[in-house]
């Protein structure tokens, strides 16, 4: 029996090849596509529910422009942005860190 070596790959799916359940579904979702979004658009003008008009509106507009990616700040307890000099101070402050200048006081 002979091992593999490092990164070598041993068998299956070659990497990113859908394997071809998914590959059929796809293709079965696809053939729907056009009528899916015409049914859509008729829910976005004619729904009773105005829940079920935005939901297709979002559905829509995902499908044309994507999916809008969702922006995340983080910041301090201040609301302040982090910077590394206020990580490196907290750490010394909880004497993680020594102190700069080579003093552990």
């Amino acid at each position: 029996m002979r091992g593999s070596k490092p990164g070598e790959r041993r068998g299956g799916r070659q990497k990113g090849t859908p394997n071809k359940t998914t590959a059929e579904i796809r293709e079965l979702a696809q053939a729907h596509g056009p009528d899916a979004i015409a049914e859509a658009a008729r829910l976005m003008k004619s729904a009773q529910s105005e829940a079920t008009r935005i939901a297709a509106i979002g559905l829509i507009l995902d499908r044309g422009y994507g999916k809008s990616i969702e922006k995340l700040e983080h910041g301090g307890p201040d609301g302040d942005p982090i910077t590394l000099e206020a990580l490196l101070m907290a750490r010394i402050k909880r004497k993680e860190l020594p102190k700069p200048g080579g003093s552990s006081q």
